[in-house]
């Protein structure tokens, strides 16, 4: 029997703002250090990491400024929704991270979130910020790819 991919099309969260906003380069998979409830809340895609960043600070990454909401069968032990999280890298991604953050106009940012067998995945991303000019491009390139499948779609028929 074929093995499929764990993150086929099966993601719990995704960023569509970060790749118009960013030119992304080098990505890295991580894992996410998460309690009880929140991996409760994961698995049920209430997870918003829009507007979410990950910073690297004393040798660890951090995710900050992701959104997991409060499991509604928590009691007085719910999460925080806005904490910090820790991200699960090995020290030398870590330290190639680090030293891509530092250069100016970099950024890492969370791209998908997902399940592989049973543990939350951070698909992460190191980020140049775009011009306005850059993201008309990209807007031009997706609207062309669209009309091009369109009419393929057509001549199928």
């Amino acid at each position: 029997m074929a093995k499929k991919k764990a993150h086929d099309n099966n993601y719990l969260a995704t960023n569509n703002k970060a790749r118009y906003n960013y030119a992304i380069g080098e990505t890295f998979e991580a894992g996410i250090e998460l309690t009880g409830t929140e991996i409760k809340s994961v698995r049920a895609s209430q997870i918003n990491i829009a507007d979410g960043f990950v910073q690297i600070r004393n040798g660890q990454a951090w995710l900050d400024n992701v959104h997991i909401s409060l499991f509604a069968q928590g009691n007085q032990f719910n999460h925080e929704p806005l904490r910090s999280r820790r991200l699960l890298l090995h020290k030398q991604e870590i330290k190639k991270l680090a030293d891509q953050s530092a250069q100016a106009g970099k950024t890492i940012l969370p791209l998908k979130v997902y399940l592989k067998r049973g543990f939350a995945k951070v698909l992460i991303g190191v980020g140049t910020g775009k011009h306005s000019f850059d993201k008309r491009e990209t807007i031009k390139r997706r609207d062309q790819e669209r009309d091009l499948r369109r009419i393929t779609k057509l001549k199928n028929r």
